[in-house]
């Protein structure tokens, strides 16, 4: 079962913008009801679509810049990176079925 990533600055080019596969980046913050609310949908998708993309997730708290850098100003933010680009995005919780509408077309 893949496992969701928890990503840094440090990480973000070699994890999401050069994947070779779609990357599904949860921007959140532990004080944040919706953004836990959402963890065990995308805990799911990252164990059923393993290999076919992946999921990662950046607290805010901790890097404003990548936060600052894709003009996230509310939380929970979802952005689907594929071939370094955001190729979708959508802006608070949902359903698991609407974060796999973000990507399903990219798989």
């Amino acid at each position: 079962m893949e496992a969701v990533n928890h990503i840094k600055s440090d990480d973000f080019e070699k994890e999401v913008m050069q994947s070779k596969v779609p990357v599904i980046v949860d921007f959140w913050a532990p004080w944040c009801a919706p953004c836990r609310m959402m963890e065990p949908a995308l805990e799911e998708i990252a164990g059923e679509y393993a290999g076919r993309i992946k999921v990662a997730k950046i607290n805010v708290d901790e890097e404003p810049e990548l936060a600052s850098r894709f003009k996230v100003f509310n939380i929970p933010a979802f952005m689907v990176f594929s071939n370094g680009v955001v190729a979708n995005q959508k802006i608070g919780a949902g359903t698991k079925e609407s974060i796999v509408k973000l990507f399903e077309d990219l798989i």
